[in-house]
């Protein structure tokens, strides 16, 4: 699979950068609902957040990477039997699912920072806390955090749903596409 965008196909960086954001995004979601219900004697209690807070770090830095190989890795040619209010509709729904990934991500490293703390990543590295302190903040991030979390997965999963229209009902390469086929 050559690495960069044909005409008729994703290159192997976007579709690699794809799919891992996807399975970051949705376990992510999972994790950060069952630590919600975490007491201070569960095993998991400072570990799970650890592994979420790092996870979190490492999908904004495959999000960056994400957008800038959008600009340099091309994309395929848009399919020929796409409506004009499908294309629409899948331009807005990349960007609204790039600015809720953001967002979601921006609003946990604010909950983590809330204490002045800087974020650990795995013990790699340390992004400091530029913004802490703030009345309220934690609770205010978090309500944020989830809501948006909430809506990014039921975008997704509509995204879903839109690729499995294409290639079930449709029967363009749309889906195909980005399972590098």
């Amino acid at each position: 699979m050559p690495w960069r965008a044909g005409a008729d196909h994703w290159g192997g960086v976007a579709i690699t950068l794809h799919w891992l954001s996807a399975l970051a995004v949705f376990g992510m979601f999972a994790l950060g609902l069952w630590m919600t219900g975490l007491t201070y004697y569960d095993r998991w209690y400072h570990d799970a957040p650890f592994i979420h807070r790092s996870i979190g770090v490492l999908l904004f830095i495959t999000t960056a990477l994400r957008l800038a190989w959008r600009v340099i890795g091309g994309r395929p040619a848009e399919q020929p039997g796409h409506a004009p209010w499908e294309r629409v509709a899948a331009k807005l729904t990349h960007v609204a699912l790039y600015l809720l990934l953001l967002g979601v991500m921006v609003s946990g490293y604010f909950i983590s920072t809330a204490d002045g703390r800087p974020v650990e990543v795995f013990s790699w590295f340390a992004l400091p806390a530029t913004l802490s302190g703030i009345d309220g903040q934690e609770e205010i991030a978090g309500a944020v955090h989830l809501s948006l979390a909430s809506a990014l997965i039921a975008l997704a999963l509509l995204h879903a749903a839109a690729a499995l229209k294409h290639h079930f009902f449709d029967r363009d390469r749309t889906l195909l596409q980005m399972l590098g086929l």
